[in-house]
């Protein structure tokens, strides 16, 4: 079945070319021209993803992006300014997948959709099956590829696919140390480019909600100018 990509832009030229761009390749679209109507189909009918503008008026892609996150884990793909770095951080902390700035190629863009989505897959049906594919309990951890599950001592953690694959790859050798190239290359396709601030917020991002869950929770450890450690107790 074609994957169904939700396009929220002010700009109509944005929405038209685009939407036409992704039903040539293949994509289902459902296009929204602004925040609150997104939210009000997105809430009850999510799509397979996300591509949000930052900046609209009204109800803002970060606004969306944070209300849509209380009910599920749809990866997103921010549209930000070409220059506004404080965006890009913001909407990665928020739970983001990507970002791409404008002006942006539309082949680039579709590169970036089909990255995320196949990174999307891997965590519901990872390559090679068997053992790979079976729940991974570490300690109070448990993560269900599956099932996209997340759990923390009985208490479920609403991941998204990005942060749901970084974790995956520090659990999978609890106490030793991944460095941030190591999981880039688990949380990303080859041909996206992301620095060490973007892994440093969704590390930031993670730690977040599991002290929500439980405000003791240490298990993700810093080695400073090494990388980061998952710890099972």
């Amino acid at each position: 079945m074609a994957n169904t990509i939700a396009l929220v832009d002010d700009d109509r030229n944005i929405l038209e070319s685009v939407s036409i761009a992704l039903e040539a390749e293949g994509f289902k679209v459902r296009s929204y021209s602004d925040g609150a109507s997104a939210l009000r189909e997105l809430t009850s009918r999510p799509a397979d993803l996300g591509v949000f503008d930052i900046k609209m008026p009204g109800m803002d892609g970060m606004d969306l992006l944070g209300r849509l996150r209380r009910e599920n884990t749809m990866p997103v793909i921010f549209l930000t300014s070409k220059d506004d770095e404080v965006d890009e951080v913001l909407g990665l902390k928020m739970g983001a997948d990507d970002y791409i700035r404008k002006p942006f190629s539309q082949r680039l863009l579709i590169e970036r959709i089909r990255a995320v989505l196949r990174r999307s897959d891997d965590t519901i049906e990872p390559a090679g099956g068997g053992e790979a594919a079976k729940a991974m309990r570490r300690g109070d951890l448990t993560l269900d590829p599956i099932r996209h599950v997340c759990d923390w001592r009985g208490t479920a953690i609403q991941l998204t696919v990005t942060e749901f694959l970084i974790l995956q790859s520090l659990a999978q050798h609890p106490g030793h140390v991944k460095t941030r190239d190591q999981l880039m290359d688990a949380a990303y396709d080859d041909n996206v480019y992301v620095d060490d601030r973007t892994i440093d917020s969704h590390i930031k991002r993670l730690r977040r909600k599991f002290k929500e869950a439980d405000s003791e929770f240490t298990a993700i450890s810093t080695l400073y100018g090494l990388g980061y450690r998952f710890q099972a107790e």
